[in-house]
């Protein structure tokens, strides 16, 4: 590597750097956003303004000081400059594309952790290329790396995912008990005190974690602060309880200002400390590279003046505080990944996003045993007791939204005020450990003691959890991995090696945009199913016509590309239909839910609709149960290479096809526009149906008869005919519960009226 190509290196990674700052954001957002957004302590603008103010003021803290290699990683006396410059080059190129994968898919993970193992892989690559060149032993590498970080890193995440976890679980479970969920009287007489200890654990965390680095603060301050915690954090609560106090008295919710200063001191934390993952690396590869220019040989100096720490300049830090706002704000990824804690850790039933496994499930039957050990041994009263306080149906709802959020603004003090102080000890006793992590699983913590794993959704939430937790490590793996392989290809491809690992990553993270917004607009399709009102009787009932409107415009594009799929054979498209299924089935489900809603709803209001009304989540489970097997049946006799249909069969599936066209059309027409439909004309086209499928199941036989048609396709014909009638009798009756329940519902508006 010559002097010219290490100075395009260095640009190359100021210029990764950038593009690292905002996969970066877009993961640890969730960090600090989760408990606002989750419990809607304010409006999102609100939200994000002091999330981007803790992130201003945490890049200010900054004492400027990125440390090389993220604390001796490796020992940078016995590389040169091309081989750190390869090193760097391999680490950030591999942060964006796996940060941007996890993005992509909405699963948060450390960029703590990635940027050290990636160090670390590119690092191994590296030395062991030096010492296969040199002819040494492989025991060297020890001269080389510092294994015994690695090994305290990993053990720092098994004990921090375990502790954050047992402490979010026990606070939370206290908590509760002491407010129940029906909080509003309880935090008059006890909020204040709550608050302080809240505050207290917030504010230390706002010292110790995020302004350690402050330049105001001496080395004699902050020996003062660890020689003074208990006393520092009496006064904070002293000071806290009276401010909240003094807040109660004037009518003020006093869980709102707890929550938004902790979002503010995670924000602020995240800034302070975590800014070196993003741009520690290139920042020491310029420092790398003065130092080697100031040299009478560049290219072949070693680094032993990185092992000290390298200085950033302010502008530098200000820039990327600019960055990593303008992320904050814009990033689309970053509210999957949010989405995806918040959906874990909800408190009423929902759509789950993940399925269940059987590790999940045979935790859940563990946890249910051990349950029930624990009810055999505690007094019947005190079961009784604990489980009336911990009754989440009396949460409040919020009567500016009309439903509960995800979970209540208690919960969302918990989640701060335990991650802070977890957060805050482990530093204090310099504890390795990541802060999404200690935030992800205090938020799992908590969610699980407030029973939002119920019978329902604990298999599936532990589905996330585990696929999240798996991920953390996936992390590692693949960092390490991937920086070493990159690294390899640089030191032997030079400045080509380069160019091709950039062109990679930019068609990966292409192709992950573009994964992404199809998967923003499948989410978006499930948005039509939220119910518009959980107020108004009569929205409601017409908001579940809309839904099964929606669902029926689905199936039928659904059927019409998988036949034309099965006539050409493309089991490339059947695969697309094929995979779709699950969310057709919980389409159904989530209408099916609302239902269930609106019946509770018009109970409450002392009104009913027709007994046929509950109907419909038969007929909707029929309906998919039809549309399923009539996709998997298509696939699984193109997939395995049978002989396609003979042209007559697909002339007269053709006609099948056609008639049921038309009559979901019009009863997705009818709900949709929630207007009474021609039955006699829809009835007309179900009996054309009827008789034209016995008619195609007579010319049927024939084949069968004389061999023309084989008996795998016979047996794929009949079933597509089969369900086709299935399909048009439950529109029908799907037709006849419109017309009987929403218009007697009608009357009985219009009467009361």
């Amino acid at each position: 590597m010559g002097s010219e190509f290490l100075l395009i290196g260095v640009g190359i990674l100021v210029t990764i750097a950038i593009l690292d700052i905002m996969v970066g954001v877009s993961n640890d957002a969730v960090n600090f956003l989760n408990s606002s957004f989750g419990s809607r302590v304010a409006s999102r603008t609100t939200i994000m303004i002091i999330a981007s103010l803790g992130i201003m003021v945490g890049v200010t803290f900054s004492s400027g000081m990125m440390e090389v290699a993220r604390k001796g990683i490796f020992h940078p006396q016995f590389f040169t400059m091309p081989e750190l410059m390869t090193i760097f080059l391999a680490v950030m190129i591999t942060d964006i594309i796996l940060l941007d994968l996890f993005n992509t898919y909405g699963l948060p993970t450390s960029t703590t952790v990635s940027v050290v193992f990636e160090l670390l892989g590119a690092a191994v690559a590296m030395s062991i290329l030096k010492i296969v060149q040199a002819g040494d032993s492989l025991m060297t590498i020890v001269q080389y790396i510092n294994s015994a970080k690695a090994i305290t890193i990993i053990m720092g995440i098994l004990l921090s995912v375990a502790v954050a976890f047992v402490c979010g679980a026990v606070v939370q479970f206290f908590t509760r008990l002491l407010f129940t969920f029906d909080y509003r009287q309880r935090i008059k007489r006890y909020g204040a005190l709550w608050g302080g200890v809240a505050m207290s654990s917030i504010t230390y965390f706002i010292l110790v974690k995020g302004a350690k680095g402050a330049s105001f603060m001496s080395s004699q301050t902050v020996v003062w602060i660890k020689s003074n915690t208990l006393l520092l954090l009496l006064a904070i609560f002293v000071l806290s309880a009276i401010f909240l106090q003094i807040l109660q008295m004037l009518k003020f919710n006093i869980l709102k200002p707890v929550v938004l200063i902790g979002t503010f001191a995670l924000a602020m934390a995240f800034a302070a400390n975590d800014l070196v993952n993003f741009i520690g690396v290139p920042l020491a590869g310029l420092q790398a590279f003065r130092t080697a220019m100031a040299s009478a040989d560049p290219l072949t100096v070693t680094m032993g003046a990185l092992g000290e720490k390298v200085s950033s300049q302010t502008g530098f830090l200000l820039l990327a505080g600019v960055v990593m706002i303008l992320t904050l704000w814009l990033s689309k990824k970053s509210r999957t990944v949010t989405k995806t804690e918040l959906s874990l850790s909800q408190q009423d039933e929902g759509t789950e996003r993940f399925e269940s496994i059987f590790i999940s499930r045979a935790i859940v039957r563990l946890g249910l045993g051990v349950l029930e050990t624990v009810r055999n041994i505690v007094p019947k009263s005190l079961r009784s007791a604990i489980s009336h306080r911990l009754d989440p149906s009396a949460a409040a709802v919020l009567p500016e939204e009309g439903k509960r959020p995800s979970f209540d603004l208690l919960r969302a003090s918990v989640n701060l005020m335990v991650a802070s102080a977890v957060v805050s000890y482990a530093t204090a006793h310099k504890l390795p450990l990541s802060t999404t992590y200690v935030t992800f699983m205090v938020a799992m913590g908590s969610s699980f003691a407030d029973r939002a794993w119920g019978r329902e959704s604990a298999v599936y939430r532990i589905t996330g959890v585990l696929t999240v937790v798996g991920g953390w490590f996936m992390t590692a793996i693949i960092a390490f991995t991937f920086a070493g392989l990159f690294a390899t290809i640089i030191f032997y491809a030079k400045g080509f090696g380069v160019i091709l690992l950039v062109l990679l990553a930019a068609f990966l993270i292409l192709s992950a945009h573009r994964k992404h917004r199809l998967m923003a607009e499948e989410a978006k399709k499930e948005k039509v199913f939220n119910l518009k009102s959980v107020e108004n009787p009569r929205e409601t009932i017409e908001t579940t016509f809309e839904h099964m409107s929606f669902l029926l415009k689905e199936i039928r594009i659904s059927l019409d590309n998988t036949l034309d799929a099965l006539f050409r054979q493309n089991f490339e498209r059947l695969g697309v239909e094929r995979k779709r299924l699950g969310r057709f089935q919980q389409w159904s489900n989530i209408i099916s839910a609302n239902i269930f809603k609106a019946m509770r709803l018009l109970d409450q209001k002392g009104l009913s609709v027709s007994h046929k009304y509950p109907q419909t989540v038969r007929r909707l489970q029929k309906l998919t149960d039809g549309h399923r097997d009539i996709v998997l049946r298509a696939y699984t006799h193109v997939i395995n290479h049978h002989a396609g249909l003979l042209p007559v069969q697909i002339e007269e599936l053709e006609q099948v096809r056609q008639l049921l066209d038309e009559i979901l059309l019009e009863v997705e027409g009818t709900f949709g526009r929630k207007q009474p439909a021609n039955l006699e004309e829809i009835e007309a086209k179900g009996a054309r149906l009827r008789a034209l499928a016995t008619e195609l199941n007579t010319r049927q036989v024939v084949r069968i008869k004389d061999s023309t048609s084989k008996t795998r396709l016979s047996i794929l014909f009949y079933a597509i005919v089969g369900n086709a009638m299935m399909l048009s009798k439950q529109n029908l009756e799907l037709l006849d519960i419109f017309e009987q329940s929403f218009g007697i519902f009608e009357e009985r508006l219009d009467s009361d009226g």
